[in-house]
């Protein structure tokens, strides 16, 4: 299984992106799919989630402002991102498996990040 996140870039504050999650050797439509940002330091947080059955979760610091959606067409989930805000400037990761959540540590398989910069 290879996950491979993309679509990051540099944008203004207020600006927007949207991220990609695609797999190969997994359908991501049956998959708990998390995204995990890190700002440098050793912390991966917690950004968004979505179970097999479509439920939602979101880290209070993006909620009303990240969207995760799935695309089964391409068999990737997108993090759409809005209104950002330099303290969103991170290393964007996403990862799939059985249970959705805020532990890293649940997700059985992790894509190489992909860079976002938010400058004010």
């Amino acid at each position: 299984v290879q996950l491979q996140a993309s679509g990051g870039g540099l944008v203004q504050a207020g600006g927007s992106l949207k991220l990609s999650c695609a797999a190969s050797g997994r359908t991501l439509s049956s998959s708990a799919v998390g995204w995990f940002r890190q700002a440098p330091g050793p912390e991966r947080e917690f950004v968004g989630s979505i179970t097999w059955s479509d439920r939602l979760m979101y880290a209070d610091s993006v909620k009303g402002r990240f969207t995760i959606s799935r695309d089964n067409a391409k068999n990737t989930v997108n993090l759409q991102m809005d209104n950002l805000k330099p303290e969103d400037t991170a290393v964007y990761y996403c990862a799939a498996g059985d249970v959705a959540g805020p532990y890293a540590n649940k997700y059985d398989y992790w894509g190489q990040g992909t860079e976002v910069t938010v400058s004010s």
